[in-house]
């Protein structure tokens, strides 16, 4: 055998060598690029409408019925949900969780989350919250202002919720009922346009969504709406002589 084909052989067996190692780096790219779309997939099917179906199917969740029996009392509502707040280090991972999950985050409750305002708690805490109707507040008109929802809130003895609590309800309540929308009681934050917002935590049946609503204090809501309030561990000092004085306060 000549030089030449003798060299000639061992470039033809380099080449094979180098084109099985290319083989197989893109066999386990391809196999990787697989995995991770499937867990993408996975990922963000946890906010999608089949998916929240199966989960209520397997859990039987079912929306509660809007209550129109007066509350006398903060010991009348037990607590609905408890949820953690402070386990993202802020609101850009925060949002970022919510689109790695599918959860649809409407243009003003993106917005107020990108104020600087929008503040996530520094450590994990539970919070616990309870569902109400202005109704059960004692609205007996068709709606309420928002003003008077919270001061009559406030005079049971509940509490507004940190603005963190909407977007974490939404990443950790993936049961939601179809057709049920939760009003966050929280401050209103502005848009950068000037106009205050507060939060929805909805299911409108194409799948989990957070939405923002009119935050104004004027704001006119339906009495048979549900909001979202946070209980204090201990009842507020004075709320039971508070609560009898506001019976008798007009709706």
């Amino acid at each position: 055998m000549s030089i030449c084909a003798g060299r000639a052989q061992q470039r033809a067996g380099r080449n094979r060598s180098r084109a099985g190692r290319v083989g197989r780096y893109f066999t386990a790219a391809v196999l990787f690029g697989a995995c991770a779309v499937q867990f993408a997939s996975t990922a963000a099917a946890q906010c999608a409408a089949r998916d929240i179906l199966q989960n209520q199917l397997k859990l039987r969740t079912r929306s509660a019925p809007v209550s129109r029996e007066p509350i006398k009392s903060i010991s009348d509502v037990a607590i609905w949900k408890t949820i953690t707040i402070g386990t993202f280090a802020n609101s850009i991972k925060l949002r970022n969780e919510l689109d790695g999950m599918g959860c649809n985050v409407g243009g003003q409750a993106a917005e107020i989350m990108a104020r600087p305002i929008f503040a996530v708690a520094s450590q994990k805490t539970d919070v616990k919250l309870v569902t109400v109707s202005p109704a059960q507040l004692g609205f007996t008109s068709d709606t309420a202002t928002l003003a008077g929802i919270y001061a009559r809130a406030r005079q049971l003895g509940f509490e507004l919720a940190a603005a963190e609590v909407g977007p974490q309800l939404r990443i950790q309540y993936l049961d939601q009922p179809i057709g049920e929308f939760l009003v966050i009681g929280m401050e209103p934050i502005l848009t950068w346009g000037g106009e205050p917002i507060i939060l929805n935590v909805a299911n409108g049946g194409a799948g989990l969504i957070l939405i923002g609503q009119d935050g104004r204090a004027e704001a006119e809501i339906p009495v048979t709406s549900r909001f979202v309030f946070a209980r204090p561990d201990r009842p507020t000092p004075g709320a039971e002589l508070v609560e009898k004085a506001a019976a008798f306060l007009p709706p």
